[in-house]
């Protein structure tokens, strides 16, 4: 009995290859992102940490500077310590290089001591070249290339040259260092320090410790002050991980999107064809299949579906991943990780996973059809009475309260910074709007029904539709599902982009913008000279300098950025950088005798990872300074809106930093132009000023509008694979649209040959069931645009802020939602008539005959 089933279900599958064909494909291409972005985000994470490992080597602790860079004097006193055996200092600056015949490439130069190095970090340990001379370790001008450097730079060149400030510095080519990771420049420690101007200063001092030694007892010993902080070697990587990780869950649950639309497709198929072999399964009822038996026949088609689909899926997701790495890199288009792109670690485990999820959705879709299987009566559906449920009433409390519940989730907390409850609200949402649809169908045809009484092919196209609101519910599921998440993945882009557009214009005042390359941090900054001559060139009124550095607030979390602008003060006492505040500005409290109170302004993400509120200290900043500042408060003013800096971002007068920091340099120009001004000739000047000083390749400017365009360009890439996934969602919507309504229209030959024996012609049978799939995808459309505007809602105010820490305004873009239901209903009617055509075109003598 086991194979004659088995065998039935094969056949029946085998039969209707185009109806089945879209949940086969829903489930595969299900499989297939969520697979791929799992590939992905483990193969760029492993590359991370493999480099992150090899570079940092296992030191036992690091000691670095909160913010900036730390004094070199700390190397003898971490020398002094008995429980250190080896101490290996390094300076690591962001910036450029190039060789004769390549363009300039973003690289990392570290200066390390090559007596130390070798115990704390083998792979940073430079490999002289055979021709290279005894003393080149230690040589200013020698310098050492990892593989990915010397392949980008050209494996024969033999002197390259590294941009300091806005110079050129040339080095030879001395050997190579077995780090991998992105191109990577190793040089001696007091070489580099010379180089890049950072005499008397490094990055960090990698630790290890005699055996037995107690790591936090050494700490104690050395009686670090607040502004320099010990470390696990660990915790840069797991800073990194924490960074992306709300990016490659969103990923995960939106690829998951088709694998969820594809169980509604099953649901749908399967539906479709019990309702049709109703009599099928009545015959093999008599003749001695029991009702859980034929729950499981109907399971194991849906099973069926799913394994296919799943092995599809499989295959297709791993050719995605090796496509995508080798074209987007192992961030998506992220920015996250750099470097080249990290070679596909395949993973069976996962395979087996993402596999089962789809057999499991396929299952689930299955579930209900199969209940309606076995609840039939055998003996009256042979006779065409009993058996059908589509057209009765059922309750819809219960997906009712799913919509309550989903509502009441959206607002939960985030669990460990991501925002599983929201998700979940989201799939009730999702579950509960469809399962409610025949009570949203009933009550919207309820309303039109009487205005098409008087025309007789409306009335039976909507009177059909209304009594069998249950089967058109059943029908326009999958393309409810699709459409659903299609409106709320175009609005949530749409709001976002939006708001980095409207962001940009207020971050954005000047006209001009000047900066050093690799500028930001510790890299290249731009001379006091070259500032000074700039403010001098003709047309431009005034400059703003930038100071951007990062310092370390939390040693859990990544670093925070600390921007120095001159700010327009909340007194309004002087003008400056107005950021656009989503809270405050606070007034300003009153200062006790001997202390200052500076005002600062910290992005959303401060507040959500690192409890900085509005109106409050923020007792933490004063680690960045150190003694400087002892008697100070730093006070938040307000909070505003960062899209640049996910991590978090303090912004403090500059004034204030040159007075608690002592740092002059400048990283960015903002150029606030006089307004009779030429821009164009403003730029040419500053160019032709910057190639006077030799510089002329070493700076960027760019003007605001160029700026705006290269960040849109930006985002655009970051979210290309989310306009995918959108129309492949889209695509799967209307897949399901049309082996529904082929399924349905077929189904009905016998009742097309009765209206044509009624009197009906053909062009008016098709117009009948051109008007019902009007009628359906109509509703459909509405029905998944106003789920997908809900579903909206909470990605944009709940799943944005809880998974990236910053808000966004919710813009509705009318014309594409519009365009995407006009585009559902347009396929839905064209797939209806089409069908409805081979139904039609049969004898209608023949079709009436098989009702007796």
């Amino acid at each position: 009995m086991r194979a004659l089933l088995t065998t039935y279900s094969l056949q029946e599958l085998r039969h209707h290859p185009w109806r089945n064909a879209a949940a086969v494909v829903a489930v595969m291409l299900g499989v297939a992102l969520a697979l791929a972005v799992h590939l992905i985000n483990a193969s760029a994470l492993a590359e991370f940490a493999s480099a992150v490992s090899a570079v940092n080597g296992q030191p036992d602790r690091e000691l670095r500077a909160r913010q900036g860079l730390m004094d070199d004097r700390w190397l003898e006193k971490v020398h002094n310590q008995v429980a250190v055996a080896h101490a290996s200092p390094v300076l690591s600056l962001r910036t450029y290089a190039n060789a004769s015949d390549t363009k300039r490439v973003p690289v990392e130069l570290l200066g390390v001591d090559a007596l130390s190095v070798a115990a704390v970090s083998p792979a940073l340990m430079p490999v002289p070249s055979k021709t290279a001379g005894r003393m080149d370790l230690f040589a200013p001008d020698a310098v050492f290339l990892n593989a990915t450097a010397r392949q980008t730079l050209g494996p024969d060149s033999t002197e390259i040259e590294v941009q300091s400030g806005l110079n050129w510095r040339r080095l030879r080519v001395a050997g190579t260092v077995n780090a991998p990771g992105a191109p990577l420049l190793v040089m001696d420690i007091a070489a580099a320090q010379a180089l890049m101007d950072r005499v008397g200063s490094i990055s960090r001092i990698d630790l290890r410790l005699a055996p037995g030694s107690d790591a936090d007892a050494m700490v104690a010993a050395l009686g670090l002050p607040p502004d320099i902080v010990a470390q696990r070697p660990a915790q840069a990587g797991e800073q990194a991980s924490n960074l992306s990780r709300a990016y490659r869950v969103n990923l995960t649950v939106l690829a998951l999107v088709a694998l969820f639309t594809g169980a509604f497709l099953v649901f749908s198929v399967l539906s479709l064809s019990v309702a049709r072999r109703q009599q099928q399964f009545a015959l093999l009822g008599v003749l001695g299949l029991s009702a859980p038996e034929r729950l499981r026949l109907v399971l194991a088609e849906s099973a069926l579906l799913g394994l296919l689909g799943s092995a599809l899926g499989v295959a297709l997701g791993t050719g995605l991943a090796a496509l995508a790495l080798s074209v987007l890199g192992g961030d998506l288009g992220g920015g996250y990780f750099s470097g080249e792109a990290p070679p596909l670690q395949w993973s069976s485990g996962a395979a087996v996973l993402y596999g089962g999820l789809g057999v499991v959705a396929s299952v689930i879709g299955g579930w209900w059809p199969a209940r309606a299987t076995a609840q039939i009566a055998p003996a009256l559906a042979l006779k065409g009475l009993g058996g059908g449920q589509a057209g009765s009433p059922r309750s819809h409390a219960v997906a009712l309260g799913l919509m309550v519940l989903a509502v009441g989730l959206a607002w939960a907390p985030p669990i460990a910074g991501i925002p599983l409850a929201a998700y979940f609200a989201v799939g009730l949402l999702l579950v509960g709007g469809i399962a409610a649809l025949p009570l949203a169908v009933g009550a919207l045809l309820n309303r039109v029904a009487p205005l098409v009484a008087r025309h007789a092919l409306p009335q039976l196209a909507v009177e059909r539709s209304r009594r069998l609101r249950e089967t058109a519910a059943v029908a326009t599921s999958g393309v409810v599902a699709s459409l659903a998440l299609s409106v709320a993945l175009t609005v949530m882009v749409a709001s976002f982009r939006d708001s980095v557009t409207q962001w940009l214009d207020g971050v954005l005042p000047a006209q001009l913008y000047v900066r050093a390359g690799a500028s930001s941090g510790e890299g290249n900054t731009l001379p006091d000279s070259f500032v000074q001559a700039v403010s001098e060139v003709a047309g431009v009124q005034s400059v703003s300098p930038l100071r951007a550095t990062e310092f370390l607030m939390r040693d859990d979390r990544a670093p925070v950025t600390l921007l120095a602008r001159s700010l327009e003060q909340p007194d309004g006492s002087h003008a400056g950088q107005r950021l656009p505040l989503v809270k405050g500005p606070a007034t300003l409290p009153v200062h006790k005798k001997g202390e200052f109170i500076v005002p600062v302004y910290v992005s959303e993400a401060m507040v959500d990872l690192h409890g900085a509120q509005e109106g409050h200290d923020l007792p933490a900043l004063a680690t960045a300074f150190g003694e400087p500042a002892a008697n100070t408060r730093f006070f938040v003013v307000g909070v505003w809106r960062d899209y640049a800096r996910q991590h978090g971002s303090v912004v403090i007068d500059r004034a204030d930093y040159l007075r608690l920091s002592g740092d002059p340099r400048i990283n960015d120009l903002a150029l606030h132009l006089e307004p009779s001004a030429n821009e164009p000739q403003v730029q040419t000047a500053i160019r032709a000023l910057a190639a006077s000083m030799g510089a002329e390749d070493l700076i960027e400017l760019a003007s605001v509008s160029e700026i705006r365009a290269t960040s849109l360009r930006i985002f655009d890439r970051s979210f290309a694979v989310t306009y995918w996934l959108q129309a492949v969602a889209i695509g799967i919507g209307l897949f399901g649209v049309a082996a529904s309504f082929s399924a349905q229209v077929l189904a009905r030959r016998r009742e097309f040959g009765l209206l044509a024996h009624l009197g009906l012609t053909r062009r008016q049978i098709l117009s009948v069931v051109a008007l019902e799939g009007l009628a359906w995808t109509a509703l459909g459309a509405l029905a998944g645009l106003a789920l997908g505007l809900a579903v909206s809602v909470v990605l944009v105010h709940v799943v944005n802020p809880q998974s990236f820490h910053w808000t966004m305004d919710l813009a509705l873009p009318w014309m594409r939602l519009l365009a995407l239901c006009f585009a559902v209903i347009l396929a839905g009617t064209a797939t209806a008539w089409l069908a409805g055509r081979a139904a039609a075109g049969r004898d209608a003598v023949q079709a009436v005959k098989e009702d007796w």
